[in-house]
């Protein structure tokens, strides 16, 4: 007994290994490709700033150690390469999953992995066409003729790059919860019934993610809420109408199968 059910775990133990060392090849494949482009990379991260600073004439950013540059162009290789990497990233993670699922449920998978990159890039689109230009626009009107915004590269980076990660990922709420849907954890009622405790949870969230100010909070939270009602709807969908059909099938098989074994019955005594 204890040899089975160590070995189980060995073998998932096995295939998340095998699983991150795909995921870190692909990161790795996509930051070097990145590397090549690194200038033009941080030049599009950058633009967003430019336009709004551009506004007041000081569109410029500086780096306050030499080695700062250096470093800031291998971390937007590496931003880069994981957005790249981001189908085989959420193609592992689901995958791994995969083994915990009904045969029914798995036809899903690839669906699921290409709304997880969807909802993934919305999200960091979102962040990047929406959010930056009116949050760069509210905190440079904090700049007066004494007092001018000198970002520098190391800033500018560590924070755009936690702002689009962050995005892509509350993003995926709808896959989520329809997922849990799916498998019985929640259900339509309760994410209804819970409604108001998921809207201050998402203002919390925002405030802890976002810089502490109300524009960006209020950009990322209203999302959110528009992003929880359509995991309503997707759990309505894939999780209670999903439930009765396999009850459905679970009622045909059965029936199927009482037919059987009464036709094996009668076979006898009608060669008798």
């Amino acid at each position: 007994m204890s040899q089975e059910d160590k070995s189980p775990f060995t073998e998932h133990l096995g295939e998340l290994r095998d699983r991150l060392v795909r995921s870190f090849i692909a990161v790795g494949i996509g930051f070097a490709c990145a590397y090549f482009f690194k200038e033009q990379l941080f030049d599009f991260l950058i633009a967003p700033l430019v336009t709004a600073m551009g506004e007041s004439g000081n569109a410029k950013m500086i780096f306050t150690g030499l080695p700062e540059a250096f470093f800031t162009y291998l971390k937007v290789s590496l931003l880069a390469g994981i957005m790249a990497a981001s189908p085989v990233l959420f193609y592992e993670f689901w995958m791994f999953i995969s083994p915990g699922l009904y045969r029914t449920e798995k036809k899903y998978l690839m669906p699921i992995v290409i709304l997880s990159v969807f909802f993934f890039l919305l999200g960091s689109s979102f962040g990047y066409f929406v959010v930056f230009p009116y949050g760069f626009a509210f905190f440079l009107g904090f700049a007066t003729e004494n007092i001018q915004a000198m970002p520098s590269m190391k800033e500018y980076l560590g924070f755009a790059s936690k702002m689009l990660l962050a995005f892509g990922l509350v993003f995926e709420l709808p896959l989520v919860l329809t997922f849990m849907a799916r498998m019985g954890l929640v259900t339509v009622d309760f994410l209804k019934k819970n409604r108001k405790y998921a809207l201050l949870i998402f203002f919390v969230g925002a405030a802890l993610i976002t810089p502490p100010d109300v524009v960006t909070q209020i950009m990322m939270a209203v999302p959110l809420m528009l992003l929880y009602e359509i995991s309503i709807i997707g759990a309505r969908i894939f999780g209670k109408k999903a439930k009765n059909d396999e009850a459905g099938e679970e009622d045909g098989e059965k029936f199927e199968q009482a037919a059987e074994s009464e036709n094996e019955q009668a076979n006898p005594e009608d060669g008798d």
